[in-house]
This record gives structure tokens, sequence and C-alpha cells, in this order.
């Protein structure tokens, strides 16, 4: 991990950091703060959204460790958040490797607080885009912690719909390199709970205030998201709103799933 300085963009509003803003962390600016502002404006349910994210993620982690993956390739990490993913891996197994994954200068600049790994563990950080998975497969700091030829868990959560171009490819091209018994978890954005394109309470509102950021987000339907999957084996039960992903015996009240507008899903290269 380079020691050098970085240019932080601190005048232009990025996604990692208005996150950190919905989560209540520290990490951002007043460009990244006038634009969570008005995001919540838009979308008043957009914290609830963010707080269920980190759930999914530790929900989808932990199911991982228990079908005994041991390493996890964590793309578009985001600024560190307790407790990171290492740390929900490694409570369940301490010898978990995990590689984190970001292109934002900022979670570079605070990467060290993802690498105080177990002692029986490891982890370590890669600054690279989610557009290249050539760039991330090659890098040294994973192919020293990671063994290919055993199983990898790929974790993208709430990053697909903020990558542009081929999606589909770049997820077949990370899940190729990977030994059988792999898996896939993801989350991403959804407008299907949306009452036509100027619902005022609808996820587009929050989208297009990203897009006025000039931060293009591409929501997904339910069976674009499933494509996400294809040759997988779905785990039960299958592509779900992130708050019913194995939460049996939860209720919700009605609206949730509209507040939260995330489709989460895990699957398994047999």
């Amino acid at each position: 991990m380079s020691d050098h300085p970085v240019d932080l963009r601190t005048d232009v509003a990025h996604p990692a950091r208005m996150y950190d803003y919905f989560l209540g962390g520290k990490d951002h600016y007043e460009a990244d703060r006038r634009a969570a502002e008005t995001a919540l404006a838009n979308f008043p349910a957009v914290r609830l959204t963010a707080r269920t994210n980190r759930e999914f993620m530790r929900t989808a982690t932990r199911y991982l460790a228990e079908q005994g993956v041991r390493q996890f390739l964590d793309i578009g990490t985001g600024i560190p958040t307790e407790p990171n993913l290492h740390q929900v891996a490694q409570e369940q197994a301490c010898e978990s490797r995990v590689v984190y994954v970001d292109n934002d200068p900022i979670v570079l600049a605070h990467a060290r607080a993802l690498l105080v790994s177990a002692p029986e563990g490891r982890t370590t950080y890669v600054q690279a885009d989610a557009a290249n998975p050539e760039a991330i497969l090659g890098s040294r700091e994973l192919r020293d912690t990671l063994d290919l030829s055993q199983p990898v868990a790929i974790s993208l959560m709430a990053v697909v719909h903020f990558v542009p171009g081929d999606v589909y490819a770049m997820v077949n091209t990370l899940m190729d390199a990977l030994a059988p018994g792999s898996y896939l978890a993801m989350s991403h954005v959804t407008t299907d709970f949306d009452n036509g394109a100027n619902d005022p309470d609808g996820m587009g509102r929050l989208l297009q205030v990203y897009s006025d950021q000039g931060i293009p987000v591409r929501p997904r339907s339910r069976d674009e998201v499933a494509r996400f999957f294809d040759g997988l084996e779905l785990v039960e039960p299958g592509v779900e709103v992130i708050h019913r992903w194995r939460q049996e015996g939860i209720e919700h009240p009605a609206d949730h799933d509209k507040k939260v507008s995330l489709y989460g899903a895990v699957g398994r290269k047999v």
C-alpha cells in the first residue's frame, strides 16, 4: 500500500463518503454533506437503506463463514465502518483471509484500519477499480493473500450499480478465476418498488440526486439482478430484498421494501 499523498477530490461528492455520512461516520467533506442532505430531503429512508445494507453484509458473511469459506474478496469496500467484513469473518473463523478493494482515494488513506487482522488470519488492501477485474485478480496483494485454487467469496455490496460498462462480463471474469465452491454475494439497488417515474417517495428520486452530482447509477430489476447468478447455485431464498434474506421470523412494516429498495443474493459456483 502506497504512502504517497493522494488527491481526495474533496470538492466533488463521492458515493463512498455519502454512504459514510448516512451511517453516521466522520470521513466526508462539504460536497459530500451537501449531496447527502439533498438525498435525505428527496428520499428520507436512505439512512435506513444504508444501515440495512451493512446488516446484509454481516448476515451474508456469517453465512459464508459457516459454510467453511475462509477467503474473501470485498470489492467496493468503502470507508472502514465497524464491524468490517474481516471482523465478521474472523469472529466465525480467526484464520480467515480478506482482500479489500476500492478506487476511492479516501479509502486508501484510511485503509490501515482494515488491516488489523486476527493474528491467525490476514487482510490486505488493493487500490483498484471494480470495472477492471483483471487488475484486481492480477494484483500482487491479492496473489500473496488468497489461494485461488481454493474457494473464495466475492462480496459486492451496493457497488455494481455505480459501475459503468458491461457489469455482467465484469462479474463473470471474477467468478471464472475462482475455484468450484466459491461464492458471489451481492446487493444491488432497484426501483421495482416505485409507483411510476414520478413517485414522490420512490428510490428514483434518490438516484436522480446522485446523477445530478455526476455520479452515474443504474438500478436493476429482480430479473436483472438474478442474471449475475447465471450458472451459480442460488442460496435460498434466492434474489430477495435484503432485509428478508434469511431473516425468518422477523416482521417488517409493509412499506419496508420500498424504503430499502435493495436486492440481495448469494450464489455458489459448482
